[in-house]
């Protein structure tokens, strides 16, 4: 019996892998791994393909120094800056979304975290928004407050989105002016909030596979249900720009791994799937079960109807 196999077999029956468990993992055929990963998928969370739409709702104009981001105070191209989203378009955009087929709508604003007033104006837009439809509501606002994140609740958002990007050994190589700490606090607030919690990370910062990994054990110690997994795409006029793109088999390895470690979650292909050549087809075969549609922040994504299709083509519910 093989390690993959044996391995599989441990979890389906309740055992979480350990760190060294998951690097004994990552050592092993990609094929062999996304097969067993994707049968855990099914074990544990079934057919259902968990689809989930964002909006920009704040660009631009952001004093942090993460490396990876067109809007962080470090990249040099321009970017067309605005100020937080009224209520209405917000709505708007939501409404959308949810006619599109998405069970999950997020605000996404840039910056360290929002202000009072910019809160009470994206709970203004959840009352709108649930007097309209029941598209599931998330937010990912930065290093907010317990209060502020109890009145986002209050207002209908359920789940709180907050990445830790990597490991927190790697973290000062990609950010300086916030700490892993005041992420994991926030976190922590959102749940005592009331909120679920999506946090996920970014792969080909220059981290290796322990650095993932340790990621990933810290989110399921964290009691985190959904994990986005975004693959760098180098922008031009950020300090990654001249990051090597991770190959796909690595990008498969990787969501693989990740379902071992956290067989029950949502395992999300967020940002940089556009640069797969199958529109991430291969990746979903390799234990995924939860998508982000349509664009991204800055970089364009794949809409919601061709998503739709992609998750029925492969066998999925939505």
């Amino acid at each position: 019996m093989s390690y993959v196999t044996s391995l599989k077999k441990m979890v389906l029956e309740g055992y979480l892998p350990n760190e060294e468990e998951g690097m004994h993992l990552a050592e092993e055929n990609t094929d062999e791994l996304a097969s067993a990963a994707s049968e855990l998928r099914r074990h544990f969370t079934g057919e259902k393909m968990h689809l989930c739409a964002i909006v920009n709702a704040k660009n631009g104009c952001c004093g942090e120094d993460c490396k990876f981001c067109a809007q962080s105070r470090l990249a040099k191209n321009a970017l067309k800056n605005y100020k937080l989203l009224p209520p209405e378009e917000m709505a708007e955009k939501a409404v959308s979304n949810y006619k599109d087929g998405m069970e999950r709508f997020a605000f996404v604003t840039s910056g360290r975290a929002l202000t009072d007033y910019e809160v009470e104006t994206l709970c203004e837009a959840c009352r709108l928004i649930r007097q309209k439809c029941s598209v599931k509501l998330c937010a990912s606002s930065g290093l907010l407050t317990y209060n502020q994140l109890q009145k986002l609740h209050n207002a209908g958002i359920t789940r709180y989105h907050c990445n830790l990007e990597t490991s927190r050994r790697f973290f000062p190589n990609i950010c300086t002016t916030h700490t892993y700490d005041e992420k994991i606090q926030t976190i922590k607030n959102a749940k005592a909030a009331g909120m679920e919690i999506c946090s996920g990370g970014i792969i080909g910062l220059g981290e290796n596979m322990r650095d993932r990994i340790e990621m990933v054990l810290t989110q399921r110690a964290l009691g985190v249900s959904s994990v986005p997994v975004n693959v760098l795409n180098p922008i031009p006029g950020t300090p990654f720009e001249k990051n090597a793109r991770l190959s796909y088999d690595e990008i498969r390895k990787t969501i693989s791994v990740f379902r071992f470690l956290l067989p029950k979650a949502e395992i999300r292909f967020a940002g940089g799937r556009i640069l797969t050549p199958d529109k991430g087809r291969l990746a979903i075969k390799s234990g995924l079960n939860a998508l982000i549609s349509g664009n991204m922040l800055t970089i364009s994504g794949i809409g919601a109807k061709d998503d739709i299709k992609i998750a029925k083509e492969l066998g999925f519910e939505t």
